[in-house]
């Protein structure tokens, strides 16, 4: 075949998307009190006959300008490369990004850059399903263990998981995963929802959508805590009230805490059975993660969803500070990363439950539990994976829940793709909504 006629990627279209959801105080918490859910938004465009791959960042508004402009910076990396290639081996691509020693050093492998990295890989990912017809979650389910196994990087990690560790455990998990294939299609997987708690709701809505979550089958529901404690004894107790003892409360103080305050006021909240307390203090503070863990007990640690890479995954596992793993699908380097979380997860036997409390995440998110499901820890036992009822409409391939579990994804790809319109309305500053909320202001004033 001449060079010509390869199928290539062509171009790399970014785009700033934000959503106002500050106005209603969705999304809020004791660290981000008027959060706009936003997406730095990557299209790969190819020659190949209509084939795209979507990607993108989840940030809150302000800085995701600054977002889009790292991926662009990546923008050189991707274009002209054979789309076969590329989808054959989504790692070279993110050995390239990940290995370029002036991309390094603004990390290395952490914050904007990392993040764009992922948004990029991501949208490989994305493309690599489409082009063999299957949800992101099957492809990977059906792939070859030593195929996954080239796509991890176990620099930093081979400590505790080797290259021959996970091979063994990908095997493994080969072992029923047809049936297990099966009974996701059938039955779904566990979620829980933040719906009811974010803290800018007031008593009153929290009651509302606590009682109807529980209509809708969720076993569990989150509250956002940290901010007064006097308000969050108040919230807790109410929430308890509605939803009776047998549905589960996690609580979130989203990195609030230093680790004697988180201590202190996780034990405050002791009387209303909390399941997990989420991001008690710094996800950078492996060791005050140990100690709260220690000093809340029976009450577990949750964190992830800010972890910034696998080393620090692997450190908060082996210090036995967690006892749920977040991972986050834009928060590391995408599919690639996300793969040796999942396997130090699993080599560790903690629980996966990710973060999904964002614009496009549940839709991201769901294919990492059910691949690890179908074809790594065989199980959902303590595991679940976070709702948050916000943006799905603006998604091709939108998440859905069916009684409290969410509904395996059967179309092509990484569930990632936006409607146009949508980008169109909402791209800042320039999409008609913002143009139109600008006008509105401006008479106004």
């Amino acid at each position: 075949m001449s060079e010509s006629t390869v199928a290539r990627i062509t171009a790399v279209d970014t785009y700033d998307v934000r959503f106002p959801t500050s106005r209603e105080l969705d999304g809020s918490d004791a660290m981000n009190p008027d959060p706009d859910y936003s997406a730095a938004y990557v299209v790969l465009r190819t020659s190949a006959g209509g084939h795209e791959g979507h990607g993108f960042t989840f940030t809150i508004g302000r800085g995701n300008d600054v977002q889009v402009a790292a991926i662009d910076a990546l923008r050189g990396y991707v274009v002209g490369r054979s789309v076969a290639e590329l989808c054959a081996d989504p790692g070279s691509l993110y050995r390239d990004l990940i290995g370029d020693s002036q991309l390094r050093w603004l990390g290395p492998e952490k914050g904007v850059m990392h993040m764009a990295i992922g948004a990029v890989v991501n949208a490989v990912w994305d493309l690599a399903a489409k082009r063999e017809g299957k949800p992101l979650w099957q492809f990977l389910a059906d792939a070859e263990p030593e195929w996954l196994v080239s796509q991890v990087d176990f620099r930093h990690i081979s400590d505790d998981l080797t290259p021959d560790q996970a091979l063994e455990l990908l095997r493994k998990g080969k072992e029923g995963a047809a049936e297990r294939a099966a009974e996701l299609l059938r039955a779904g997987y566990p979620a829980y929802t933040t719906g009811p708690g974010w803290l800018g709701y007031s008593d009153e809505k929290l009651i509302r959508l606590a009682k109807q979550a529980v209509a809708d089958g969720f076993t569990q529901i989150k509250l956002k805590v940290g901010a007064d404690l006097a308000d969050d004894i108040r919230r807790c107790r109410t929430a308890r009230e509605t939803v009776g003892p047998d549905i589960r409360i996690a609580i979130d103080a989203n990195q609030r805490w230093d680790v004697a305050e988180a201590i202190e006021w996780t034990k405050a909240l002791a009387e209303f059975d909390p399941y997990w307390i989420e991001e008690p203090t710094s996800p950078d503070d492996i060791l005050g993660h140990a100690a709260i863990r220690s000093g809340v007990h029976p009450v577990k640690v949750a964190t992830g969803e800010h972890v910034q890479n696998r080393v620090v995954f692997k450190q908060l596992l082996q210090a036995e500070a967690i006892d749920f793993l977040q991972l986050d699908a834009t928060r590391v380097a995408g599919v690639n990363e996300n793969l040796a979380i999942l396997l130090l997860a699993a080599r560790f036997g903690v629980p996966v439950c990710p973060h999904a409390g964002g614009v496009g995440l549940c839709e991201l998110v769901q294919h990492f539990s059910m691949f690890d499901y179908v074809a790594l820890s065989g199980s959902t036992e303590g595991r679940a994976i976070e709702f948050a009822d916000h943006l799905h409409e603006h998604f091709l391939d939108p998440a859905r829940i069916d009684g409290g579990r969410y509904v395996a994804p059967t179309a092509p790809g990484f569930s990632a793709a936006m409607y146009q319109e949508s980008i169109d309305t909402y791209r800042f500053p320039d999409g008609a909504f913002w143009v139109a909320d600008r006008a509105e202001r401006e008479t106004q004033a």
